[in-house]
């Protein structure tokens, strides 16, 4: 019996189909740094703000609605890290996620609806970019309603997109501005 001998010709061309396979692996998510993105989801929910203060017949809502509180104190902000940052900012996206759901199922009006799902829609997005910045989801137990000093109450659409905008301005930009993967990129 002669001994094995490797096919090196075999092990050659495997490993090139390897590397070359390689290449097509996802690369991991990079940073969204751009302000422009969240310009636009600002953009957007003042629109919607804007559009649903004429709005009457079929925008009625009953209730109130738990949302985070959007002032910003800079000298407690400076003493949080960006966890806890991250934390109240994803704790606030959840509480208007909850606030766009409950309020979807009271809406008539089909453009109103339309309004509702996109700014939702930009929830979820602002998530996508919070996990790009190497942010973990921090907020995964939903928030209980009226549970934090740091919410309060408003009770129609308006108010509500009012909110949205200014808590969108203040606290995600102002995360987002300040995380770490977004400096490294701007050096």
């Amino acid at each position: 019996m002669s001994p094995v001998t490797p096919n090196f010709g075999l092990v050659a061309v495997l490993l090139t189909v390897l590397q070359w396979a390689g290449r097509g692996l996802p690369s991991p998510v990079r940073p969204i740094c751009d302000p422009r993105v969240l310009d636009r989801f600002i953009m957007e929910a003042r629109d919607t703000e804007t559009a649903l203060r004429s709005c009457k017949a079929g925008c009625g809502v009953t209730g109130t609605f738990v949302v985070p509180l959007t002032n910003v104190d800079f000298v407690v902000l400076e003493t949080k890290d960006t966890e806890e940052q991250a934390l109240e900012v994803q704790s606030g996206l959840s509480l208007f996620g909850q606030a766009l759901g409950a309020v979807r199922e009271s809406v008539s009006r089909a453009a109103v609806q339309s309004l509702i799902d996109n700014n939702k829609s930009n929830i979820h997005s602002l998530g996508q970019v919070l996990r790009s910045l190497h942010i973990k989801d921090l907020s995964l137990s939903p928030v209980p309603a009226g549970s934090d000093s740091a919410t309060r109450k408003v009770s129609s659409l308006s108010e509500l997109f009012r909110v949205h905008t200014n808590f969108l301005r203040g606290k995600v930009r102002l995360l987002l501005t300040n995380a770490p993967a977004c400096q490294q990129n701007s050096t």
